[in-house]
């Protein structure tokens, strides 16, 4: 047992600080890919794996239930979110839309200092991906470009709609457009393009260039999920065939 686990043996109820850590311990386990898109989530596998009853697991699952992480049908088990093409395409234009009205806002709004210490943290979050893809100690990921940029808008409808409930849906479709190699070279060469025109004050170019950032992600995302779902389907049908002997 970790050392993560052992914190909550003998602490056995379903509110207060236990059940921010499950949840928080849960909610990493999602954002990790540990508990897949799709699958079953096993209350009791995850209470032996915490060291915690099941009131906690539970009250983390109705939590994530609230995020809309979790679903849950009728007399079924709760099940971590599917990635569909559809809802990822949805959720990425309310990003263009959204993100692209943020950067540009704050490009008028953040100060010099604050743009040099976002410049800094973006490639020291480069460095931090480079050990990692050499196999060295990394340390844990806390920096969310997107999230500094939303924040630094100082719009707080734009905030709210991002950065709260619905920041950790759309965390994991960023998480899934991002899987390739290619994809997060890109993707760091076009954060640092935005920067470069925030830094020189230009709202509509750092407005345009977000935009064209989380279109191409879209767009990659969009065809490895429509790609898995054609895979999905055309195995379905080869088992089904297979079982009436066609």
């Amino acid at each position: 047992m970790d050392e993560s686990a052992e914190t909550f043996i003998n602490r056995e109820d379903a509110q207060g600080p236990l059940a921010d850590a499950v949840f928080q311990q849960v909610l990493d386990a999602i954002y990790q890919g540990r508990l897949a898109p799709g699958s079953v989530i096993n209350e009791v596998a995850l209470a032996q794996e915490f060291g915690v009853s099941r009131g906690p697991v539970r009250e983390a699952v109705r939590r994530l239930q609230g995020i809309q992480l979790v679903t849950r049908e009728p007399y079924q088990k709760a099940r971590v979110v599917s990635l569909s093409a559809e809802s990822a395409l949805e959720l990425f234009q309310m990003r263009m839309a959204l993100e692209g009205v943020a950067c540009s806002l704050a490009t008028q709004r953040m100060s010099d200092e604050e743009v040099a210490q976002l410049l800094a943290e973006l490639e020291q979050d480069r460095q931090r991906q480079l050990r990692k893809e050499r196999g060295e100690s990394s340390g844990p990921r806390v920096f969310d470009f997107h999230e500094r940029i939303v924040r630094a808008s100082g719009n707080n409808r734009i905030i709210h709609a991002l950065c709260e409930d619905l920041y950790h849906l759309l965390r994991v479709y960023r998480r899934h457009s991002g899987t390739v190699l290619e994809r997060k070279e890109d993707a760091y060469a076009e954060h640092w393009q935005i920067l470069r025109a925030i830094k020189s004050r230009d709202a509509e170019l750092a407005e345009s260039l977000m935009r064209s950032h989380i279109e191409r992600a879209a767009r990659h995302l969009f065809t490895h999920l429509a790609d898995r779902d054609e895979s999905d389907a055309a195995r379905r049908r080869g088992g089904r065939a297979a079982g009436t002997g066609t």
